[in-house]
């Protein structure tokens, strides 16, 4: 592999304009981060914990908060150091890796939620046939060939950017290591990087998209023909959780990369801040404060460890 690189570090110029403000955006997503991470380990911790939580739904939720954990930690760590110094540099080859992390685990986001969709819809849809469907033997291939697909697409535009001429510009008006601006350093034609980055988007965020569109017009047909009240209450309290993460993820997501206006803007950075920094976040909070099954499971272990530590001191 070669390539004419003369870049040894990048300049992330992050939020030149908040000025005063800077101190109080470092502490508000310094508090997300911690909250981010703690409520994502508590997330672990309980489908751990409890027994009733070994199901592929909380199998598939366990690499959800793994995947958040780290796109969380691949990003904010340094997004605060960017901010609180008015702008911080960055290895050249670790600006690729970052952009690589980020890339793998939004992808695997994709995937996953595809597959908690497709879970969702034979448990509301094909309930009797379910556990011989979903057993552990699919879920764990289903969890491969998720991250398996998650690493491919990355690793080949990272290749290619590698192989690109650079101009020893190394400035990029942004707070973390995104696909355009990195793009924007590079002095030969990005035209056909460029092209294949968008064709990725077809099965990495499109095809996706289609399958949990359809797994959900499923269910809402299924619902609709269950006949009693109750029936359709819970059919419809398995699934609320996933829709809500996918109604934010995909919103975020497409309002992102669907607009070329927001490009280079103060604007465009603020929703790259959402799902990059919040959506991890609100992953959780959804999941635990929307989930009947982790609250238990929460009410149980924060007894048991009360107990346990009643009964060491006393």
């Amino acid at each position: 592999m070669y390539n004419n690189n003369n870049i040894t570090v990048a300049l992330l110029l992050g939020f030149p304009g908040l000025r005063y403000f800077k101190i109080v955006v470092f502490c508000i997503l310094l508090m997300v981060y911690s909250a981010t991470v703690c409520g994502n380990i508590l997330i672990i911790i309980l489908i751990s914990y409890s027994k009733n939580l070994h199901t592929p739904m909380y199998f598939f939720l366990a690499q959800i908060t793994v995947s958040d954990i780290t796109l969380s930690t691949c990003i904010t760590p340094n997004a605060l150091k960017v901010i609180i110094s008015d702008g911080a540099t960055i290895p050249f080859i670790g600006c690729l890796i970052q952009f690589y992390l980020f890339f793998a685990l939004e992808t695997l986001d994709c995937y996953l939620l595809t597959v908690m969709a497709y879970d969702r819809y034979l448990a509301i849809g094909n309930p009797l046939y379910y556990h011989s469907i979903m057993t552990s033997r699919l879920c764990l291939i289903l969890i491969i060939l998720c991250w398996f697909l998650a690493l491919v697409p990355p690793t080949y535009v990272i290749d290619k950017i590698w192989k690109a001429n650079f101009c020893g510009f190394n400035i990029i008006d942004h707070f973390f290591c995104d696909f355009d601006p990195i793009i924007q350093l590079i002095c030969s034609d990005t035209s056909q990087i460029q092209v294949e980055a968008r064709f990725f988007s077809v099965p990495v965020v499109m095809c996706p998209f289609v399958v949990i569109a359809i797994s959900y017009a499923y269910i809402v047909v299924t619902i609709v023909r269950i006949p009693s009240v109750s029936g359709r209450q819970k059919a419809i309290s398995t699934c609320s959780s996933h829709l809500s993460v996918v109604v934010i993820f995909y919103g975020t997501l497409l309002a992102m990369y669907a607009f070329p206006s927001l490009e280079s803007s103060t604007t465009r950075k603020v929703f790259s801040m959402f799902y990059t920094v919040l959506v991890p976040l609100l992953n959780a909070v959804i999941y635990s404060l929307r989930n009947r099954d982790i609250k238990i499971a929460y009410v149980k272990l924060r007894s048991h460890f009360y107990g346990t530590c009643t009964r060491k001191f006393f």
